[in-house]
């Protein structure tokens, strides 16, 4: 489905069609809840990654809790108290409770782009959380007519909603310096999700042609990690994707086609991550994939 900003396309995009790197069982999540993305403005696309939009109407006294492996990423969330603008958490997996009826329109920040939106002089402490202030004294209200529009069902909307006050506090905290590092952030991670899997830091440098030291200072002082914990981060994302589509899986051949060089080490990372081997979260995917068919 197309839609048109005011001020350029967009496209809407539910979760059955779209990429689910990170969302925990995805064939449970579509049964509980409604997400929806939707494309930035092309003048905040430096910034914003994509917006996402989650409805849910649950039955009463009913609860669910979606988890998360997040990216390296920061977030900025219109919610029933307003705007909030979060780091990149700090666990391994991130967890969200939701019960009875309700609806969020996050924004999900391109990596640097949470220090670049907030004026910062750092990447931001990890699982920092607090109000998006930036966004300036309107913000509450905007916040709750976004929510409004969303649980309507008109998820760009929403992000119309959101959309000028981005661009205001953008216009605030953009300088040529935050400029050039999500430029060259985005060339990176461009390069991270093509790579060839087990890339490695010195072969991601000598495409960038720059130098570890230089990818490593850039990383520190815009994302908050180093390129060596993306890319695995990366694998991973990419391993649970895969895994939560087959529910048998061949665990050494899986391995080898994310990046590894021998299963032992697949699964201890997986496991470090997810709190699970991957066959048991491929049998888990897969139950939850027969349950929602029932």
């Amino acid at each position: 489905m197309r839609q048109v900003f005011d001020d350029g396309p967009a496209v809407t995009q539910a979760l059955e069609a779209g990429p689910t790197l990170g969302i925990v069982n995805p064939a449970l999540a579509r049964d509980r809840f409604t997400l929806a993305r939707v494309q930035p403005a092309p003048d905040l696309a430096d910034l914003v990654d994509w917006h996402w939009v989650i409805t849910w109407d649950l039955p009463p006294g009913a609860t669910f809790t979606q988890a998360v492996v997040p990216h390296p990423v920061g977030q900025v969330v219109a919610e029933d108290a307003g705007f909030l603008a979060y780091a990149m958490p700090a666990a391994a997996v991130d967890q969200r409770t939701l019960s009875g009826s309700g609806g969020v329109v996050g924004t999900k920040l391109r990596p640097g782009g949470y220090r670049a939106l907030l004026g910062l002089t750092h990447p931001g402490e990890r699982g920092a959380v607090g109000p998006a202030t930036i966004l300036g004294p309107t913000a509450p209200r905007a916040a709750t007519v976004a929510i409004d529009q969303a649980r309507d069902g008109r998820a760009d909307a929403a992000v119309r909603t959101v959309t000028p006050l981005l661009r205001a506090a953008a216009e605030r905290t953009r300088t040529p310096r935050s400029t050039a590092a999500l430029a060259a952030l985005g060339e990176a991670f461009a390069m991270i999700a093509d790579a060839v899997p087990g890339t490695t830091v010195a072969e991601l440098t000598a495409g960038l042609g720059t130098t570890p030291r230089t990818l490593q200072r850039l990383f520190a002082d815009w994302v908050g990690v180093g390129p060596k914990w993306v890319l695995q981060r990366h694998r991973v994302h990419l391993a649970a994707e895969l895994l939560g589509r087959e529910p048998e899986p061949n665990l050494a051949g899986l391995a080898a086609a994310v990046g590894y060089y021998d299963q032992a080490h697949f699964t201890g990372d997986f496991a470090r991550v997810f709190g699970v081997a991957p066959g048991e979260y491929a049998r888990r995917c897969a139950s939850a994939r027969a349950r929602v068919r029932v």
